[in-house]
């Protein structure tokens, strides 16, 4: 079985870190995985984007129209690309900056006010570690057990940073639990 995420945002919404950490996550378990990052005309402040392909066999293509799932960070991304997502997939929605449905009935739309529950943290840079979180646990394309370890292994040369994202993690999963 094949899953593509769309990742998308601005620049330094950590859009990239997200597909980075999943990739990871997918490889850990064993899947096969590619990672495509796209950037736009300027590295913090533009648009941002990455897919990510996790597989049981060999991906015969990286490039991906329709993704299963999108996680929008931004307006203008949920805009762009939950027309592309299958139906059946995932939409996860930065509902802290969009105030707008993802307009499609046809898959599970998440809507988490992620910068709030970063601030409530401790540190706003922790969001999109709690919507990775969030997505995850709702999709299910990885184990949760494996999304730890990953971000664990990221974030080795910054332990100090490690217990925020634990934390963070934690949040983002109670939040798809609704708890």
């Amino acid at each position: 079985m094949q899953s593509e995420i769309q990742f998308a945002g601005f620049g330094g919404q950590g859009i990239m870190l997200m597909g980075q950490i999943l990739a990871q996550a997918a490889m850990n378990e064993g899947s096969e995985v590619v990672w495509i990052p796209s950037y736009g005309p300027e590295m913090r402040g533009g648009t941002a984007y990455c897919t990510v392909v996790i597989s049981d066999r060999l991906i015969g293509s990286p490039i991906i129209r329709n993704p299963k799932h999108l996680v929008a960070m931004n307006r203008p991304s949920l805009e762009k690309f939950a027309p592309a997502v299958k139906a059946g997939g995932v939409i996860f929605i930065n509902s802290s900056l969009i105030s707008i449905d993802a307009g499609r009935d046809d898959v599970d739309v998440i809507r988490v006010p992620i910068i709030e529950i970063a601030k409530a943290l401790g540190n706003v840079k922790a969001a999109n570690i709690v919507a990775l979180a969030a997505f995850v646990t709702r999709s299910k394309v990885v184990g949760f057990d494996s999304l730890q370890e990953a971000v664990k292994d990221k974030f080795a040369q910054k332990e100090k940073l490690i217990p925020l994202n634990m934390k963070a993690l934690e949040e983002g999963r109670k939040v798809a639990l609704g708890k």
